[in-house]
């Protein structure tokens, strides 16, 4: 029998995480229940770059997606024979703001919150993730931020925190997870790092 995934309620992009960990547990049939469009786009996109064939049908005011590990097919057998890139290479994270975008707060905060949970789900983890500004609010003060960064930390990434940020938001006693840091420690750990991505 073909393995059900409950996924309807789950915020971007839990539905893809849990559909990738039944492909790498090696299932080769599943069936996902999500309950909008966008989750719909975002596991089709998913089915195609992994090999599988994904049938959507609607059930009871939802989404159900059939996926098949694909045959016959030359873009599916390119997508499961290829290989992914080699996790490991240095790469790092700046962060200098507590929220991701110029819009809607709410919306920035969650989804700052979802990229670092995101982060604690990928093979490919950064080497260092590096914190000033208002960044400094997130080891601080975001309690499902931290508890996504002590995973990243506990993976050995490097957390690495401005110590004059903290002072000057008055965070310098309620670091939750990370090393009080510098400028100059910082700047290298850029310059160490093969690309830095930066929020």
């Amino acid at each position: 029998m073909s393995q059900i995934i409950d996924a309807k309620g789950k915020p971007c992009p839990t539905p893809v995480l849990m559909a990738k960990k039944a492909m790498s547990e090696g299932a080769e049939t599943f069936t996902i229940l999500v309950d909008n469009q966008t989750a719909v786009e975002n596991l089709k996109r998913l089915a195609d770059n992994q090999g599988f064939q994904a049938a959507v049908r609607e059930e009871a005011g939802a989404y159900a997606l059939d996926f098949v590990k694909g045959e016959g097919c030359a873009a599916c057998e390119e997508a499961v024979s290829s290989p992914l890139p080699t996790p490991g290479a240095d790469w790092a994270v700046f962060v200098g703001r507590d929220i991701i975008g110029d819009g809607d707060r709410e919306l920035g905060t969650n989804l700052i919150r979802m990229f670092f949970y995101t982060l604690t789900q990928s093979e490919d983890k950064p080497g260092a993730v590096l914190f000033m500004n208002a960044g400094v609010k997130l080891p601080t003060l975001d309690e499902q931020v931290v508890e996504h960064l002590k995973a990243l930390s506990d993976a050995g990434t490097e957390i690495l925190v401005c110590g004059t940020c903290l002072n000057f938001y008055g965070l310098s006693d309620q670091l939750k997870v990370g090393t009080v840091s510098n400028m100059y420690d910082i700047v290298t750990r850029m310059q160490k790092a093969t690309k830095v991505i930066s929020l």
